[in-house]
C-alpha cells in the first residue's frame, strides 16, 4: 500500500494535483474541482491538528470502516461523507490548490513522526497507518477527476 509519508508517492500526488484544471470535470460526485480540493484539505489538516472538527467517534464506522482506509481494496464511488467533512459552497481554483499542495508537502514532512493525536472518530493511527489513509483518501478523489 502506498503511503503520503514516502517521497515518490509524494511527487506522484503533486503530479497528478497540477494536471487538473479549473476545467476538470468528476467522473463521479457532486464536487467540482476546486471543492474536492477543498475537500481534500480536512484529512491532513486533522492529521497535522490544524482543524479540530465536532466529529464524535462512531463504533460501527470504526469497526467496518476504518480498517479500509488503510488496505489497498478502492473504495467505492460515491461513498457518503460526514455532514461536516461536505463542501457545498463554490471554491477558488488556484487558492484551493495552492493549499493542498501545502498541506501535501507538510504532512509528508512527517514522515519520522512517531506519535499522532488520534483520529477523532476513528481514534488510533500508527504512522504507517496515517501515511497510507492520506495517500488513499487523495487517491480516490483524485481518481474521481481522472488524475
Amino acid at each position: 500500500m502506498k503511503s503520503l509519508l514516502d517521497p515518490a508517492v509524494q511527487n506522484e500526488i503533486e503530479n497528478r494535483i497540477n494536471k487538473l484544471s479549473v476545467t476538470s470535470n468528476a467522473i463521479w460526485g457532486k464536487m467540482n474541482v476546486s471543492q474536492m480540493f477543498h475537500h481534500c484539505q480536512f484529512p491532513l489538516k486533522i492529521a497535522l491538528k490544524k482543524e479540530h472538527p465536532e466529529i464524535k467517534p462512531n463504533l460501527f464506522a470504526k469497526l467496518l470502516f476504518k480498517k479500509s482506509m488503510y488496505n489497498d481494496k478502492p473504495w467505492r464511488k460515491n461513498l457518503p461523507t460526514h455532514s461536516k467533512l461536505k463542501v457545498v459552497e463554490q471554491k477558488d481554483f488556484e487558492t484551493e490548490k495552492e493549499e493542498l499542495l501545502h498541506l501535501v508537502a507538510e504532512f509528508s514532512n512527517q514522515k519520522d513522526k512517531k506519535e499522532w493525536e488520534p483520529h477523532p472518530m476513528f481514534g488510533k493511527f500508527t504512522n504507517k497507518q496515517w501515511g497510507q489513509l492520506q495517500y488513499k483518501h487523495l487517491d480516490h478523489h483524485l481518481q474521481q477527476f481522472n488524475a
